[in-house]
C-alpha cells in the first residue's frame, strides 16, 4: 500500500516528535534520524530512562512523564514493545503512532487506529521527510514524487 500522501501530510501539519528509544550515541540510527529532524525544525522529546538529556533536550523515562503535547510518537523499539506504546500514544493524546524501518505491528495498528490515531508502520521519519521535503531526488533517489518545484514542510 502506497501511503505517501498519509505520509506528506503528518510530516508537513505535525511538528513535535516524541523519539522513544532515542540514543544519546551519535552513531545509532534513532540519534541520526532525531537529529536530522531537529534541524529541520521539529521539536524532538526523547523518551529513554537511560539518559538526563539528549540533543540538547530533556529526556523523560516514559511518554506519560512528558508534560507537552506530543503530536507523533516515534518508535525505534522491537515490535513486540509496540502495543503497549500504542496504549501510551493513546492515553497521552498523540494523533500519530510511528513506527521506524523494521518496526511492523499488527495489533497495535489496530488498536491505535481503533481509538483514532494515524500510524505509520516500517518507515524512516528521516527518510520520509527527506524523500518529500529535503531533496533526496537531487541525488538519485526514486522517491515516487514527480514536481518541477521542491516542496517544502511548513516552516522548512
Amino acid at each position: 500500500m502506497d501511503d505517501s500522501e498519509k505520509v506528506r501530510r503528518i510530516l508537513s501539519r505535525y511538528r513535535t516528535l516524541a523519539v522513544v528509544g532515542l540514543s544519546a550515541q551519535w552513531h545509532r540510527p534513532s540519534y541520526f534520524a532525531a537529529k536530522y529532524m531537529q534541524e529541520h525544525g521539529y521539536r524532538v522529546i526523547p523518551v529513554n530512562p537511560m539518559y538526563d538529556r539528549i540533543l540538547g533536550e530533556k529526556c523523560y523515562k516514559s511518554l506519560r512523564d512528558i508534560p507537552d503535547k506530543v503530536d507523533i510518537v516515534d518508535c525505534f523499539r522491537k515490535s513486540a514493545e509496540i502495543p503497549a506504546l500504542a496504549e501510551e500514544a493513546i492515553a497521552i493524546g498523540a494523533p500519530v503512532l510511528w513506527m521506524q524501518l523494521g518496526v511492523e505491528s499488527p495489533e497495535a495498528r489496530a488498536r491505535a487506529e481503533a481509538a483514532g490515531l494515524e500510524v505509520v508502520e516500517n518507515r524512516c521519519v528521516k527518510i520520509e521527510h527527506g524523500r518529500f521535503f529535503g531533496g533526496l531526488g537531487w541525488v538519485g533517489v526514486n522517491t515516487k514524487v514527480i514536481s518541477a518545484k521542491r516542496a517544502r514542510a511548513p516552516g522548512g
